[in-house]
């Protein structure tokens, strides 16, 4: 069996311990490029709806797609940009 005891040590210590090991991964998430492309998968789960949402507002023009073969795929800025604020 893998066990780590660990002895004479309080949670802060073991939490400032392990955040450079967490935060790499953590920044690497977050520094998305703007102008990467996006499968439709990533467009629905960032603006958190259905494909046939998407399909929707692509067909209407909010939303431009690019074609590569038979993939689509959206460019994050675009995406960024269509998303409005309702208060503005």
């Amino acid at each position: 069996m893998n066990q780590i005891l660990l002895n004479g040590i309080t949670i802060e210590q073991l939490a400032e311990a392990l955040k450079p090991l967490l935060q790499p991964q953590a920044t690497k998430e977050s520094q998305q490029p703007e102008n990467d492309l996006m499968t439709r998968k990533e467009v629905c789960t960032l603006l958190s709806i259905n494909f046939t949402t998407l399909w929707k507002h692509t067909r209407s023009g909010k939303l431009l797609s690019s074609g590569i073969g038979n993939r689509v795929y959206y460019s994050r800025k675009q995406v960024l940009e269509a998303v409005k604020s309702i208060n503005s």
